[in-house]
């Protein structure tokens, strides 16, 4: 059951793509499944390589290599506890405050490993935006949330530009251009969190984490934040951890499948199209968690 709403979906989303009424009979067939990015693929934007973390003595995750394909929207999923929040923080070193965090393999963005000695990690993390579960907008105006990152970044141009254009990415302009100048915190739940997606997009990222953006939304605001995935995608890469098979397969191009080891550690068990997850996957473990035998 849980298989065949999946499919659906898939289906779904590719007629609205297509605009062609006749696609959801032309996709009934579900196709072989398709190989990952190749070795070293240049149109990767995110690469790791053996990556291996640890907190402490505990390992979280163990020999994770993955290319995360550039302007696309590539979703993490797999059980509670097996590594995947950690795996994207480890994409913008947000891992790197956490007592006892210790990195062994590379992780690199535009060929660069940014974990390598004296790279500015602050760089990082504007060229790499984060958003979170929860929205978590500063206790500022709607228009000062908005321009803190390039402020503080030394920007000196019109912030006006910025802020509105910022706005109108996250699709959030047209409700709030009338009261800019009015606390963030009186915004409704799904406003909030699409004003922390303009405050990331306001310092010009070239790729965007969300870490189970929608998990604290209803219904409505979790699909404008969908739709928006999809349109932000053809600018900027996307990579989305989220527990809702449904909405992976809604907004994903590619899927990353995580596990837990008998020792608890987090090991990715298949990555590829997310029509191939879905319809066609690989590995055994992958078709027990997305039919609900476990997870």
């Amino acid at each position: 059951m849980i298989r065949e709403r999946l499919e659906d979906i898939l289906r779904e989303r590719a007629r609205l793509q297509t605009g062609d009424p006749q696609m959801e009979a032309a996709e009934a067939a579900p196709p072989a499944a398709a190989a990952p990015p190749a070795a070293e693929d240049p149109g990767a934007a995110l690469r790791t390589e053996g990556l291996a973390v640890y907190y402490g003595h505990f390992q979280a995750l163990r020999d994770v290599s993955l290319q995360v394909p550039g302007n696309r929207v590539t979703a993490i999923i797999g059980a509670s506890g097996c590594g995947k929040s950690t795996l994207l923080r480890c994409f913008n070193r947000m891992n790197d405050a956490i007592p006892g965090f210790r990195l062994q393999g590379a992780v690199l963005f535009k060929g660069q490993d940014i974990y390598e000695r004296g790279v500015d990690v602050v760089d990082v993390r504007r060229r790499i935006g984060m958003v979170f579960q929860k929205p978590n907008p500063f206790p500022k105006s709607i228009y000062e949330n908005v321009a803190f990152g390039p402020r503080i970044n030394g920007y000196e141009g019109r912030l006006d530009e910025i802020v509105e254009r910022a706005l109108r990415h996250a699709a959030l302009w047209e409700e709030v251009k009338g009261k800019l100048r009015q606390g963030a915190l009186t915004l409704s739940g799904g406003q909030q969190q699409r004003l922390c997606i303009a405050r990331a997009l306001a310092v010009e990222p070239e790729v965007i984490l969300m870490d189970e953006p929608c998990s604290a939304l209803d219904p409505v605001a979790t699909l404008k934040i969908e739709d928006l995935m999809r349109e932000l995608a053809k600018e900027y890469t996307i990579v989305i951890v989220t527990h809702n098979m449904q909405q992976a397969a809604r907004v994903s191009d590619w899927t990353a499948v995580m596990m837990m080891a008998e020792d608890r550690a987090g090991e990715m068990v298949e990555f590829a199209d997310t029509r191939s997850i879905f319809t066609n996957p690989r590995d055994k473990r992958t078709e027990d968690y997305i039919t609900g035998r476990f997870g």
